[in-house]
């Protein structure tokens, strides 16, 4: 339909002529009333807001030496991020002549990847990055 004649009769209806796919060939548009429109449209943007959830990445620290019943305490935590379906980074912190037998690090964070194991995989495998060990895990 021409554009004028699109107009016209929008105007007679008391109503506004509202272009709704200016992407589509051609230009999609109807005959609404706009103040309608844009509160329907804010109102759609607002529930989707409130559906999406945002994925942080919480952070568990550790030490070369963490005893079995801290690590337990350990897996607790990450499991339950994980479970609310945020990231968890584990960090293991080496001091002094612990970086020495970084392999007993290693040994630590697989331990604590296989306690998460059913609620969580492994993105980024354990690495070192200076004196520290990390090890990134994600939700199912």
């Amino acid at each position: 339909m021409e554009t004028r004649r699109a107009l016209t009769l929008a105007q007679e209806a008391g109503m506004d002529l509202v272009e709704v796919a200016p992407t589509a060939q051609p230009p999609v548009c109807r005959i609404l009333d706009y103040g309608k429109f844009k509160y329907d449209q804010s109102k759609k943007t607002k529930e989707a807001k409130k559906k999406s959830h945002t994925v942080d990445i919480k952070g568990i620290r550790m030490r070369y030496g963490t005893e079995a019943h801290d690590l337990e305490y350990r897996v607790k935590d990450a499991r339950r991020f994980l479970e609310e379906g945020n990231k968890v980074q584990v960090t293991l912190i080496f001091r002094g002549r612990e970086m020495a037998h970084p392999e007993i690090g290693k040994a630590q964070l697989e331990k604590l990847s296989q306690a998460v194991a059913d609620v969580g995989t492994v993105e980024r495998p354990p690495a070192m990055e200076g004196r520290r060990m990390t090890l990134l895990l994600t939700p199912k």
